[in-house]
């Protein structure tokens, strides 16, 4: 909803595919400008079908884990090639099975997701494509997949499975805004009548908290809570100390970096807009800090 970054951990058939799958139907349309932006990269991509008009919703890349790194963050032989990183603009990058992706091309997703645009270089030129996307990332608890609740079934050992999710680098997961355990669903669940809410009733929720973003941020550079710059969030829309107390205690024990810190923040403007409210408080601080921190801990 705020362009915040994800990272789902549980073990297969969790639905971790199903909620990724879902999300680009949650998000409204493109602004005609954001359209321009995503029709002029896949034109220049070659996946442009000149039949349907501008592109009006928001893409979905979804790359297989043996994907080269050109063809992750673009590249390849003479004038360089926008990647699905740049396709995905303004839409949804999804990274299934995360930690099976190659390091080289997981770390070259570091540059956009920092500048939201990448600049690749090779012998015939440079080339700079947008690339301002919302990173999804789905990864087991171990390599069999089996370590979630009391694991009991894992057969991988501590060391494999500390390695399996040190794949994903700390400057990477640094990143990334939300981490997420996804759990197992149980015969109880299945049992239940299930009543979720549609599709519909949450794309009408995220399209007012959309609003409020753009009005918020109207006359700046920027529309999205996830793209709000630290200084801005510190500065001149600091949030009252009673407020910001659990996320100032995270940082002093050295559980946050500084980029952390202003991702939580980011996140709580989210939860705060998603209630209806101008500003977070200390609940919604809290939960976005929550959100940072449990998936992996989790997992681990």
């Amino acid at each position: 909803m705020g362009g915040h970054h994800l990272l789902l951990v549980g073990p297969p058939g969790a639905g971790k595919t199903m909620i990724a799958e879902r999300l680009p139907g949650l998000l409204p349309d493109l602004t005609p400008e954001e359209a321009l932006e995503v029709t002029a990269v896949h034109s220049v991509a070659g996946t442009f079908d000149a039949a349907g008009g501008l592109r009006r919703r928001p893409p979905f890349e979804a790359p297989h884990h043996t994907t080269t790194v050109a063809a992750l963050v673009g590249g390849g032989s003479g004038l360089p090639r926008p990647g699905a990183a740049s396709r995905a603009h303004r839409g949804i990058l999804f990274l299934d099975e995360a930690p099976e992706f190659s390091v080289r091309a997981l770390e070259g997703l570091r540059q956009p997701l920092e500048h939201g645009e990448l600049v690749i270089h090779r012998a015939m030129g440079a080339a700079r494509f947008p690339a301002r996307f919302q990173l999804v990332l789905a990864a087991n608890p171990c390599p069999c997949g089996m370590a979630s609740g009391k694991g009991d079934q894992c057969s991988c050992s501590p060391l494999a499975r500390r390695r399996y999710l040190a794949r994903l680098s700390g400057p990477l997961l640094d990143r990334v805004d939300l981490q997420v355990e996804v759990r197992a669903v149980s015969r109880v669940q299945l049992s239940e009548p299930a009543l979720p809410e549609s599709s519909a009733v949450v794309a009408a929720r995220v399209a007012v908290a959309r609003a409020a973003q753009r009005e918020r941020f109207q006359g700046l550079p920027w529309t999205l809570n996830g793209e709000a710059p630290g200084a801005w969030l510190r500065g001149r829309w600091r949030l009252p100390p009673p407020a910001t107390r659990d996320l100032d205690q995270a940082l002093d024990r050295g559980r946050l970096s500084i980029r952390g810190y202003d991702r939580v923040l980011r996140v709580a403007l989210s939860l705060a807009d998603l209630a209806g409210r101008d500003r977070p408080d200390r609940d919604d601080v809290g939960r976005a800090l929550l959100l940072r921190c449990r998936g992996l801990a989790a997992a681990a």
